[in-house]
């Protein structure tokens, strides 16, 4: 059996979905730490890795991976079994709705490049907050309306999906950047489930922090 590798960076909520993947399929992987803050993302042997330069990126099944989402739902096809997405139809297209509402509407506009930018036209101290504050809090409120018209003890069901995948690491960046998530009750409350799970305690930041 070939090595399973994941490049990753912990803080990155794209590499926290995908280490919560892989440890819900049990999967045993190495971690190749790709530091962004020393922009080890940008090195030539990672661009041959992943071209565009971001994390994660991940070796398995004799091919390279890249884009979280991309991968999770090679995960979710590759091993039906593990749960990651419903074998209905509709039911997958109602999870990866909630999944990209977090992956494609909230986490690009606050990701670290784009606030980096948005420090390079102003000159307010804190404008980076309040863009982060902003845009989660805008992006949560409506999600707390998406998954609150479904029942079950996760964000679709009783057991975890991709959907949560992506929850979990976005109210992590919620929380460290201040947001007030008194509204979002249910989001609050899966991701206390959430938080009880193997799968989910092995990938948080603070277990595989440097």
């Amino acid at each position: 059996m070939t090595e399973v590798v994941l490049y990753d960076y912990w803080r990155s909520s794209a590499s926290y979905r995908v280490r919560i993947a892989l440890n819900m399929l049990g999967t045993d992987y190495r971690t190749v730490m790709i530091d962004l803050l020393e922009g080890a993302h940008g090195k030539p042997e990672y661009l041959a890795l992943n071209p565009q330069g971001l994390v994660p990126a991940l070796v398995i099944d004799g091919r390279t991976l890249t884009q979280s989402l991309a991968i999770i739902e090679y995960l979710a096809e590759a091993r039906p079994e593990c749960g990651l997405l419903p074998l209905d139809i509709a039911d997958r297209q109602r999870v990866r709705a909630f999944a990209y509402a977090v992956a494609m509407d909230i986490h690009p506009i606050c990701n670290m490049h784009v606030v980096a930018h948005l420090m390079t036209v102003t000159d307010q101290p804190d404008a980076r907050e309040e863009w982060m504050k902003h845009f989660i809090t805008d992006g949560l409120r409506k999600l707390e309306a998406m998954i609150g018209e479904v029942d079950g003890e996760f964000s679709f069901g009783d057991t975890p999906t991709m959907a949560d995948l992506c929850l979990v690491p976005q109210v992590y960046n919620a929380r460290r950047w201040g947001v007030d998530m008194t509204d979002f009750k249910r989001i609050v409350d899966i991701d206390g489930k959430c938080a009880k799970l193997p799968a989910f305690q092995a990938a948080h930041p603070d277990r595989v922090r440097p």
